[in-house]
């Protein structure tokens, strides 16, 4: 039972994700990304301060000691020449007590020097440290740089991208029916074209009769005129073989009998 509960819980978060992942804006994921980014570099440069703090602390504190060291020594040289000078003049007590002195100096010396001797160690192991923090920001940084750059470009690919779908939805709509009552600009295009098809061929129609009616009347007109020239002809004929006009006889004929 447990196990099909917790079986469950994880499809139900990796829907979940999957999800938010198919819906999540990449310009928000994206600059969530660089977010983490400059936030992991933040903590980088700040643990390797520290670490260059403690490689300062330790070069302060071996200066201390040197300096320390120093003056030890110098307290030694000149209590062991005191105590020389007080048991040449014969003052023994005096002789005595600056070689207590230098012996004590001698011993801080030789404390001092042990210390020195560690607290070089330790600068060199704190100098090594900073070096390698300052290594690893410098090479975060050129990470960091790259990044940044790299958001650069998928942000001019993401807008060329939405730039596209724009493109493409836009080409979709053109192409594709808009809705019930809408038609599409393929189906107004073959209605236009319908009409002005429709339009052109009624045209020529009306052009044809048009044509047709003015050739009619040109070609009786020029039957008229063939006619008359025969006519014309045919009178010239009857001139020259001394005959007179058809009608001209017929009217003759019909007169004579009336006068006889």
């Amino acid at each position: 039972m447990w196990k099909t509960i917790k079986r469950w819980w994880k499809y139900l978060a990796m829907k979940l994700w999957v999800r938010h992942e198919e819906r999540a804006d990449p310009k928000v994921q994206l600059e969530q990304a660089i977010q983490e980014a400059q936030s992991n570099h933040k903590r980088l440069m700040d643990q390797a301060a520290s670490v260059i703090a403690n490689q300062k602390q330790a070069q302060a504190r071996l200066d201390r000691a040197i300096a320390e060291y120093d003056k030890a020594n110098a307290s030694a040289r000149q209590a062991v020449l005191l105590a020389d000078q007080e048991a040449r003049g014969g003052n023994t007590d005096k002789a005595s007590d600056f070689d207590g002195a230098a012996e004590a100096f001698a011993s801080k010396v030789l404390d001092l020097e042990h210390q020195v001797n560690e607290l070089e160690k330790q600068l060199l192991q704190a100098t090594s440290a900073a070096e390698n923090a300052k290594a690893a920001v410098s090479q975060n940084s050129e990470m960091l740089q790259e990044k940044l750059e790299e958001r650069r470009q998928l942000l001019s690919k993401l807008e060329q991208a939405q730039l596209q779908e724009s493109m493409n939805e836009a080409m979709r709509m053109l192409t594709s029916t808009i809705g019930d009552d809408v038609p599409t600009f393929a189906q107004v295009r073959e209605k236009i074209d319908k009409r002005l098809a429709h339009a052109e061929g009624m045209s020529e129609l009306y052009g044809a009769q048009v044509s047709g009616s003015v050739d009619a009347r040109m070609l009786e007109v020029e039957r008229a005129q063939m006619s008359a020239e025969a006519q014309a002809r045919l009178s010239e004929i009857r001139s020259e073989l001394g005959l007179s006009e058809p009608g001209r006889a017929v009217a003759r004929s019909a007169a004579e009998p009336l006068e006889g």
